[in-house]
């Protein structure tokens, strides 16, 4: 990606814990930019995201944000972060107004006044306590501190997971909103593709604490392609374009990693676009082969 900035980069990152290793990481997220991190559960996206924060410690490789090392603990990287996870962070006794007071003293940027902003559209009462909020509000809660402190980056672990259709369609929204600034950019994980599909440029298949497919979204899907036939004609087709196939009582139906050169290659072939979720599971089943 030259001539491009990376807001982070991941260079052969690995993390052993016996049991599972996040084995040789490396990908960028480019300045002004929605990637979505993408993986079943397990996959490893939620150690990957604690190292960026520097909440864990690396084994091998190099993390940097904003062009700095993480290992340096530098504050300034911090005041420049918003975070989001799965579990809301705060003690249930607190208030909106009580997590003010407190953000008041974390970050030097806090700006009080956009905080209530976004408690008043989210329509979440300052002066309730959070640990009555339901999940949708604890997840709009995080957001509206994240957006709070004159972030440059948001990094989000899995924030539209058990919400509502609506709800997630107003996240995605918030989301949007906030990358129209060119030097605005997310990190989003999430095992819901179809989230990411309306809201990501590029994209970062993680498996099994492997890298196994990273680009920009728009390429990928016009790259890959669900091709079916009979299974008598399956054997015809050229192994090297192939990811995965699954056969049933009508045939076959494969990925396939250029839909175009198998068009022209097998003319007589049915082949339609591949969403993300059927490109994911294509690569995670030919890594079980």
């Amino acid at each position: 990606m030259d001539g491009i900035n990376n807001v982070i980069e991941l260079d052969n990152v690995t993390k052993d814990y016996g049991d599972f290793k996040l084995d040789g990481i490396t990908f960028s997220v480019p300045e002004g930019s929605v990637c979505g991190f993408i993986g079943q559960n397990g996959a490893g996206k939620t150690t990957t995201i604690k190292l960026i924060l520097d909440m864990i410690g690396k084994d091998s490789g190099e993390i940097r944000v904003f062009g700095e090392s993480v290992c340096k603990n530098n504050a300034g990287i911090r005041e420049n972060i918003g975070v989001v996870f799965d579990e809301m962070g705060f003690h249930e006794f607190m208030t909106g107004r009580d997590i003010s007071i407190m953000m008041k003293n974390i970050y030097k940027n806090w700006d009080e006044k956009a905080f209530f902003d976004y408690l008043k559209r989210f329509s979440l009462p300052s002066r309730k306590k959070c640990g009555a909020f339901s999940r949708g509000m604890r997840m709009k809660l995080q957001i509206a501190v994240a957006l709070s402190h004159n972030a440059k980056l948001l990094i989000m672990d899995e924030p539209t997971s058990g919400l509502d259709p609506v709800v997630r369609n107003e996240m995605i929204n918030i989301f949007r909103e906030f990358v129209v600034e060119e030097d605005h950019t997310i990190l989003l994980s999430s095992h819901i593709t179809g989230d990411l599909e309306k809201l990501a440029d590029e994209v970062v298949f993680i498996d099994g604490g492997r890298i196994i497919l990273a680009g920009n979204k728009d390429e990928l899907l016009e790259k890959h392609g669900i091709l079916k036939c009979k299974k008598d004609d399956f054997g015809k087709i050229s192994r090297s374009l192939i990811i995965s196939e699954d056969y049933n009582e009508y045939g076959v139906q494969a990925l396939v990693n250029d839909r175009y050169s198998a068009n022209q290659l097998y003319p007589e072939t049915i082949i339609e676009p591949a969403p993300l979720e059927d490109i994911m599971i294509g690569y995670v089943n030919a890594g079980k082969g």
